[in-house]
């Protein structure tokens, strides 16, 4: 397993910091486009019993978004050849925010059943890259993954319901 190294503790906050900027960007980008079609539209789809209170995703999607951007910053500091784990983590990221623009931005349900089972694996292999590089990042990562697999059979169900 690769030893953190010794960043100077201004470089390390850095990249904390910018981790976190990126995690909460897509967030961030994703609320825009998801408030826009809360009130109408996702309002009036047929959604199965089992669909969270609306209240739920925002403090749900804080915490994972929050552990990703440590997850991201500690293989960052494990040093080495870290940069296909994050590449990953960066595509994984912008498949995030395909999925919302898909199902709240185009309003198009059946697309986003493709594109997050493709987002499963994508985060499937970011902490299996993850894992290589810090058992601590990638168990951060397991929540968003049993998440988005919750999200996925959600998703499947509004599209069934609303075709």
């Amino acid at each position: 397993m690769p030893q953190p190294l010794a960043d100077p503790p201004s470089r390390s906050l850095l990249a904390l910091a910018g981790s976190g900027a990126a995690a909460f960007a897509v967030a961030g980008i994703g609320g825009v486009v998801t408030a826009r079609s809360l009130d109408g539209w996702y309002r009036r789809l047929d959604k199965p019993p089992w669909t969270p209170p609306g209240q739920v995703f925002g403090p749900v999607w804080s915490l994972l978004y929050g552990a990703q951007a440590v997850a991201a910053w500690l293989v960052w500091r494990s040093g080495g050849e870290r940069a296909p784990a994050l590449e990953l983590y960066g595509a994984q990221l912008a498949l995030n925010l395909g999925w919302t623009l898909l199902f709240f931005g185009l309003r198009r349900p059946g697309w986003a059943v493709l594109e997050i089972a493709v987002l499963w694996v994508a985060i499937a292999a970011t902490i299996a890259a993850f894992r290589r590089r810090s058992a601590a990042a990638a168990w951060l990562l397991l929540p968003y993954l049993a998440w988005v697999s919750f999200a996925l059979a959600l998703n499947v169900a509004i599209w069934r319901r609303n075709r």
